[in-house]
């Protein structure tokens, strides 16, 4: 029986291969990891997001009008957001639940809070479903 002697270049060829398709496979799954972190939503200091789909509670798609995609709401890595259109502005505190994947919404000045399920978060994306089961899709600025 013949032993066949493999090269250092392609041992070094075949880890190379490896270790790139175990990270192609784990940045695929960033969507689906344990909800995530707070800092997803806020960046190191602050991180303005915006509307880019929404869909009704029966799962059918619900037009953005010029004015949604116009409004922004920046969440700031001390807890705080503010949410602007075009003709008003609202502000208050956040939180978020990683292991729920809850994100809290606390106004300020009229103790009204909202509550979402995080249904999908990376760096760049945000679907958030209220409890009536309507979702919005954000994408970060």
């Amino acid at each position: 029986m013949k032993m066949k002697i493999v090269s250092p270049a392609t041992r070094l060829f075949t880890l190379v291969c490896l270790v790139l398709l175990s990270a192609f496979s784990f940045s695929c799954n960033k969507k689906t990891e344990a909800g995530g972190n707070s800092q997803m939503i806020s960046g190191t200091a602050s991180k303005i997001w915006k509307a880019s789909r929404e869909t009704t509670a029966s799962g059918d798609k619900d037009k953005l009008t010029s004015d949604e995609k116009k409004e922004q709401i920046q969440f700031f890595a001390n807890g705080n957001f503010t949410q602007t259109s075009e003709s008003q502005s609202a502000n208050g505190t956040w939180t978020y639940s990683a292991p729920n994947k809850t994100l809290s919404l606390t106004y300020a000045n009229n103790n009204v809070s909202e509550n979402f399920t995080v249904a999908e978060l990376d760096e760049d994306d945000m679907k958030l479903q209220a409890p009536d089961g309507s979702t919005l899709t954000l994408k970060a600025e």
